[in-house]
């Protein structure tokens, strides 16, 4: 993998927004088909350039437009927001209060640093692959909620570039939806607030909720390895404490005190793990309780359960990152995630742009090709056969293929209309 150099970003910048930034498949997906007038051209954009310079409320006629704007500046971040009444650009022209968000993605961003009281790993920006499991488990139990609670098609994963991962929920139903509704959806999905004011929002029990249930299935199969292998939870007196401070004392039927002697005289935190759910069940049985797992699974939550950002979930003019930007400190491209292989998708392996631009330069060229657009501006055909040329072709590929089954259901939904009008 090329090292990046951050320094080299404003040239490198110019040639991944000449020759690979996938503007064609970009205005595919934010133009949705036109399925209204001047869908696209309410769209907002903001730009973050060098220096840390902010510019919002950027609107685009079309595609082409995008892209001169795009290499015009060479921006260090795109991010996504709202389809507004009006123009974003013409915002400071129209009647106060006038200008309003009327329609946006569900998004939901998940951030490994509100994972921070519970990896040792890593703490604030830093990941690896140890940690980066939380993501994996994060992606598994919301996705499958998005889809089998909600019913919810069209979901795209994107890796943040650095530390998280984003999801676009892009239904056209859901593209409507109130900030109301919206706030009720992430809060659904919420149960564990993360930072520094670590919360949970329920306590289990013999009535758990499904939601919870299936969340608890997925994370069973990654906890031992996980937690008690790769971050080592009940290694030492100071994290056995944190586990045991989820446990109520009043329903053990021996006392902290005996607990933590049992501790001292096993070698690693399986074993922990083990006497800590038999003492548990040995407590529930004596109290003639029904021997549910129920702590057990609290502290399973507590450790592995997604943290979500709600207050970029529920504001329709919320902005998020924009898929195929660049993380400025890393380089890593924002790339979108193949959820079908969603256990292999390694954030170490996903292409910098120093490595992608010096692709470019190592793939030989074909002289023929060369000769057919000699003299021809660089349009969109010639930036496809460059980006085929680098590792960021299966990226590009995930997304045609997310496109291509929204342009599917969107044409399905046109022939059920017309056939519905037909039988009026």
């Amino acid at each position: 993998m090329e090292l990046f150099d951050p320094a080299e970003l404003p040239e490198l910048l110019k040639l991944y927004y000449r020759r690979l930034f996938p503007y064609a498949q970009y205005y595919r997906w934010l133009n949705y088909g036109g399925v209204t007038k001047n869908y696209f051209q309410h769209r907002e954009f903001s730009f973050t350039l060098k220096d840390d310079i902010y510019i919002r409320y950027q609107s685009f006629n079309n595609q082409s437009d995008l892209e001169k704007e795009i290499q015009k500046m060479n921006p260090y971040k795109i991010d996504i927001g709202a389809v507004y009444s009006h123009r974003p650009s013409q915002h400071n022209t129209v009647k106060l209060g006038a200008f309003q968000a009327q329609e946006k993605e569900l998004v939901f961003d998940i951030d490994m640093t509100d994972y921070d009281d519970v990896r040792r790993c890593c703490s604030s920006a830093d990941i690896c692959s140890k940690c980066w499991t939380l993501m994996t488990m994060a992606m598994q139990i919301i996705d499958r909620a998005l889809k089998e609670d909600f019913g919810f098609k069209h979901r795209l994963w994107v890796y943040s570039g650095r530390r998280g991962v984003h999801c676009w929920v892009c239904d056209e139903s859901v593209r409507k939806l109130s900030s109301a509704v919206r706030s009720g959806i992430v809060e659904y999905l919420s149960l564990v607030k993360g930072g520094q004011d670590v919360k949970k929002k329920v306590h289990l029990s013999e009535k758990l909720h499904p939601f919870v249930r299936r969340s608890i299935n997925i994370i069973r199969k990654y906890f031992e390895e996980y937690a008690l292998v790769g971050q080592d939870i009940l290694e030492n007196k100071e994290n056995w404490d944190k586990i045991l401070a989820l446990v109520p004392e009043n329903i053990l039927s021996c006392d902290f005190c005996e607990l933590q002697k049992g501790f001292q005289r096993l070698h690693n935190s399986s074993q922990r793990w083990e006497y800590l759910r038999k003492v548990i069940s040995t407590s529930q049985n004596m109290k003639n309780d029904k021997c549910g797992p129920w702590l057990e699974w609290e502290i399973m939550l507590q450790y592995c359960f997604p943290r979500l950002d709600i207050n970029v979930s529920k504001g329709i003019n919320h902005l998020l990152k924009s898929p195929f930007s660049v993380h400025p400190k890393t380089g890593r491209i924002s790339v979108p995630i193949d959820f079908h292989k969603v256990d292999q998708f390694d954030p170490f392996t996903v292409p910098t742009i120093s490595t992608i631009c010096r692709e470019l330069d190592v793939v030989p060229t074909n002289e023929k090709d060369k000769e057919e657009h000699e003299g021809e501006p660089d349009n969109s055909k010639h930036r496809i056969r460059d980006y085929k040329k680098t590792s960021l072709a299966p990226y590009i590929k995930v997304f045609e293929q997310f496109l291509g089954n929204l342009d599917k259901s969107r044409k399905g939904e046109l022939l059920r209309k017309s056939d519905l009008q037909k039988d009026f």
